[in-house]
């Protein structure tokens, strides 16, 4: 696979292994080469700020709010998209 040099800089891998902390301190992603080749894509996640995580919480409470769901419901809705996903039959349950 090759990367356009113009989408993201482009470092060799053991640079990027000398400077990782410095590649996830920055805001920007990296391709990573081995021999010029591309071998992989490095994308630091911004850490939420306090704004963000105030923001998380509110949604959370107004989805609780529209959405209100005991926590076995949580868990069944959990176990069934497992399932789906793993390509499972969904698990069977007796009616409430």
């Amino acid at each position: 696979m090759k990367v356009p040099a113009t989408e993201t800089p482009s470092v060799g891998i053991r640079e990027f292994r000398a400077a990782l902390a410095e590649y996830i301190d920055a805001d920007t992603p990296v391709t990573v080469t081995r021999h010029g080749q591309a071998v992989g894509l490095f994308v630091p996640l911004r850490r939420p700020s306090a704004d963000d995580l105030l923001r998380l919480k509110t949604a959370t409470a107004n989805f609780r709010k529209a959405m209100p769901l005991t926590d076995d419901e949580v868990e069944e809705m959990v176990a069934d998209f497992d399932a789906l996903r793993r390509g499972r039959p969904l698990p069977s349950r007796s009616p409430k």
